[in-house]
């Protein structure tokens, strides 16, 4: 099965699929694979744009052979805000879509403290077009930030 997991920035996506993906499972977290692609003490957040660029490539790969394993093992896809062909193509493989959504209280404070400002203006936006995803999948916080 193929897990779409969306919300704001520092939302609790990844400790969502921490909390259910098993050991055989894919992940594809665009943070997780920068992290992997980066050099020793490179944070964990707020990465170089030339790190980015790299993972974003190497994400979109991931996905595309993913797609096709779904069906054999369960695939966890970060997305944090799919546009409508996302969606479709999405629908077409039979994705749960799972939205983490704390709060926009908490999100703020999580960005202010550990994300750079930009990520504000990203939450604002998902926040803005909320009303075409699902309703989340976890209400509270994630855990204690």
């Amino acid at each position: 099965m193929l897990y779409v997991v969306t919300g704001p920035p520092a939302a609790g996506k990844s400790s969502w699929i921490q909390a259910h993906a098993t050991a055989r499972d894919i992940v594809i977290d665009l943070d997780l694979i920068t992290r992997a692609l980066s050099g020793p003490g490179a944070p964990a957040w707020n990465q170089d744009p030339a790190q980015l660029r790299v993972a974003h490539r190497a994400r979109y790969a991931a996905m595309d052979e993913a797609y096709q394993l779904c069906h054999e093992v369960d695939v966890y896809l970060i997305h944090t805000m799919p546009n409508g062909r996302a969606l479709a193509r999405y629908k077409r493989l039979n994705a749960r879509i799972v939205a983490v959504d704390p709060g926009r209280e908490i999100v703020m404070q999580r960005i202010a403290a550990m994300r750079s400002p930009e990520m504000e203006r990203v939450a604002t936006r998902w926040y803005n077009a909320r009303h075409r995803l699902p309703q989340p999948a976890m209400p509270q916080a994630s855990r204690a930030w």
